[in-house]
């Protein structure tokens, strides 16, 4: 008798787990909750939009746990690289010096700024990349960009799109999707982090001959 009251004790709690589980909410509603929490959480204030937390085809892409398809993948990049907005009159370098104090300034937009790309912001390149031999602290999410335009064979900057390097790096530095669909690389240009004369400045610290990144 105590083994028959055992079994349907048993039962009954099995029914009532079937039953909470079937009553769970499903996948995409859980999914739509979560959205929903996260709108609700946020506002604008300053430059920091709540539309801000639309995902745009890569970051939606790339968000799973599983890298995206190759159609997907050439998607993201294809949209990417059509996004790019190439320097006006094809000039590409600027100052490598400014680049050198942009490069090593850490400072990040806050929605207390005026515009997204402000004068006062950094680049933030060493929390990614070894840029000169000399440092003693950096990222290493990024490959080193030591001697980058050296290795790269750029010698000459009175004509800089004469080297294939210098449109990828411009590219690169714009929209980093273009290349690689899950770049870890912020958006510079597409996210409006730096504005055109801040690229160019980062482009001569990378490529300029003169720079001390090439020495």
């Amino acid at each position: 008798m105590q083994n028959k009251h055992l079994l349907l004790a048993g039962a009954v709690a099995a029914a009532a787990l079937l039953a909470g589980c079937a009553s769970l909410p499903s996948g995409p509603e859980l999914d739509a909750q979560a959205a929903a929490m996260i709108k609700a959480s946020f506002r604008d204030q300053g430059i920091a939009k709540v539309d801000r937390i639309q995902q745009d085809l890569g970051q939606a892409a790339c968000s799973s746990a599983q890298p995206p398809a190759d159609d997907v993948a050439k998607r993201v990049e294809a949209e990417a690289m059509a996004s790019i907005r190439w320097p006006a009159g094809g000039q590409y370098l600027g100052d490598w010096r400014i680049g050198e104090r942009l490069a090593q300034n850490g400072r990040g937009m806050t929605w207390t700024d005026t515009s997204t790309a402000t004068k006062d912001n950094g680049a933030q390149c060493y929390n990614c990349h070894q840029i000169d031999n000399k440092e003693i602290s950096f990222g290493t999410i990024g490959p080193s960009l030591w001697n980058y335009g050296k290795l790269r064979g750029v010698k000459d900057v009175t004509d800089p799109t004469a080297a294939p390097i210098v449109q990828y790096t411009w590219g690169k530095l714009w929209n980093s999707k273009a290349y690689a669909a899950c770049s870890n690389m912020p958006r510079f240009g597409h996210a409006r982090l730096l504005d055109e004369d801040q690229i160019r400045h980062i482009m001569a610290l990378l490529l300029d001959p003169k720079s001390p990144v090439n020495q």
